[in-house]
């Protein structure tokens, strides 16, 4: 049997055919991101290990995973950029294996490419009917806090939000389509080009204001750890006008540019 391989940049949106396959996502490895390819009914998944971070973060999902039947690695931020899947496909490097995508003879230090072709022959299927992880939608102080960027509504427009998404360049679309006063990211790390903060000049061009934190100081895939834990790493032009600089608090800066919205 052939099993396919779904080269992806973000995994909330899969397609039929990863079901049975292989997920190669540039989304994060936490465990909301493992849930869209485990709901997928994915043979087992490789995503971005976004620096790994604080708490291990960035790699939370592959216990996760292990606990629900699907294979699954990371790939080293330092070898690939988050957010594109076919670069992490062309040199990627594997940082982490759970139990499973072990058992399939992946290891660290392989390449994405050699990984892929042992996660053909991972158990499945698995249980594709899994809840997903609990992700809260929470203010403070007026901030918008959630997990991924992906969650905002239009009904956001204006507001100040606090995501747990990495700042690649899959996360400038997101934000124009609700068009927040300002949003913060995870930096992932910056890794290879910069990746991690990549949509920052990006959403200049629609006027949004824009920053990341650092992944070893605040848990991505959290918003609210982004707020309360998170110190700002880069900022675009349009997110310097409103004040924010480098260094400060997620939190300081939030709480200036709410009372100004």
């Amino acid at each position: 049997m052939t099993v396919p391989l779904i080269v992806i940049d973000g995994v909330t949106g899969l397609p039929r055919e990863a079901d049975g396959g292989v997920v190669l996502g540039g989304s994060n490895a936490t465990a909301y991101a493992a849930y869209f390819s485990a709901k997928a009914g994915a043979r087992a998944a490789i995503h971005h290990d976004c620096s790994i971070g604080r708490d291990e973060a960035g790699v939370s999902g592959l216990p996760w995973a292990d606990q629900h039947g699907m294979a699954m690695a990371a790939v080293a931020a330092d070898s690939a950029r988050v957010g594109d899947a076919a670069d992490m496909l062309e040199r990627g490097i594997i940082s982490r294996a759970n139990t499973l995508a072990a058992a399939c003879g992946v290891a660290n230090g392989q390449t994405v490419a050699h990984a892929v072709e042992l996660l053909k022959a991972a158990p499945w299927p698995h249980d594709a009917n899994v809840a997903p992880p609990v992700e809260r939608r929470t203010f403070i102080d007026g901030v918008l806090c959630i997990g991924s960027i992906s969650l905002a509504t239009s009904e956001d427009a204006g507001l100040v939000v606090a995501s747990g998404s990495h700042g690649g360049a899959t996360a400038a679309p997101m934000a124009r389509a609700f068009g927040p006063r300002l949003v913060f990211f995870n930096d992932a790390g910056f890794g290879v080009d910069r990746a991690g903060a990549a949509c920052l000049p990006m959403l200049d061009s629609d006027g949004i204001a824009a920053a990341t934190v650092a992944a070893a100081l605040a848990c991505i895939g959290d918003g609210e750890s982004t707020l309360t834990q998170g110190i700002i790493s880069a900022v675009n032009e349009t997110a310097h006008r409103l004040g924010v600089r480098v260094g400060e608090t997620a939190l300081s800066a939030a709480r200036i540019a709410a009372a100004k919205g």
